[in-house]
């Protein structure tokens, strides 16, 4: 008699009712299938916004934000508190770098830089390899890992969601919060890594909005060759 009575509510309404799906819900759904459908959602997605910011007790903070089409196309900005901002525009095999005056003498040991730097820097993608001065790949992992349980419900910003606490052997020090979307689609909304050195967030949004990443004007940029 549940059972009858739980099908006409979802019919019905046509709503995501408790019950409602083969799936089940997330409420009774395991903290793994939530997040490895959270991931494999993100893994779809022609274009999205990242923006990071990385706390550690030795090297300051860190940010950065990221539009990217999660293959190629992308443009990143990311600031050191201790000084210097980099941007960058990856266009398939190109890059373009553009580092503000305190990067260059604090990271690149320029000191003698004392004006404004107004000028992008083309490069091939295979001379600066993501992690490299700062350079971003476009590419991210969605993958999962690690052992995943459910914490509480919660917001972020207008939208509801789950969190779901991650420990991994690998990273005995540190613990992994993940926000997954309970309305809409399940997507991977907010990170948080915590260790007693380092804090991490990763925020997401503006899910397959219309991507515009374009090259710098033909007058703004230098060739560094081939």
């Amino acid at each position: 008699m549940a059972t009858v009575t739980t099908t006409a509510l979802c019919l019905l309404t046509g709503a995501a009712l408790a019950g409602c799906g083969g799936g089940g819900t997330g409420e009774d759904r395991p903290a793994g299938d939530i997040l490895d459908e959270a991931n494999a959602r993100m893994r779809k997605l022609d274009s999205v916004t990242v923006d990071i910011t990385n706390r550690t007790t030795s090297s300051g903070t860190v940010t950065s934000h990221l539009e990217t089409d999660l293959d190629s196309r992308c443009r990143a900005k990311t600031t050191w508190s201790k000084g210097g901002t980099l941007e960058q525009i990856r266009l398939d095999g190109t890059n373009y770098v553009r580092p503000d005056r305190a990067y260059l003498q604090k990271w690149k040991n320029k000191p003698g830089v004392t004006g404004e730097q107004q000028l992008w820097v083309k490069t091939p993608v295979r001379q600066g390899a993501a992690g490299g001065a700062g350079l971003t790949s476009c590419e991210r992992p969605f993958d999962s890992f690690g052992t995943a349980k459910k914490g509480a419900s919660t917001r972020v910003g207008d939208t509801e969601a789950i969190e779901l606490i991650v420990t991994d052997k690998a990273d005995k020090a540190g613990t992994y919060t993940f926000y997954v979307a309970q309305e809409g689609e399940p997507y991977l909304l907010k990170t948080v890594y915590k260790s007693a050195a380092q804090q991490t967030t990763t925020s997401f949004s503006g899910f397959d909005e219309r991507l515009s990443v374009r090259a710098p004007k033909p007058g703004e940029v230098l060739s560094a060759g081939g």
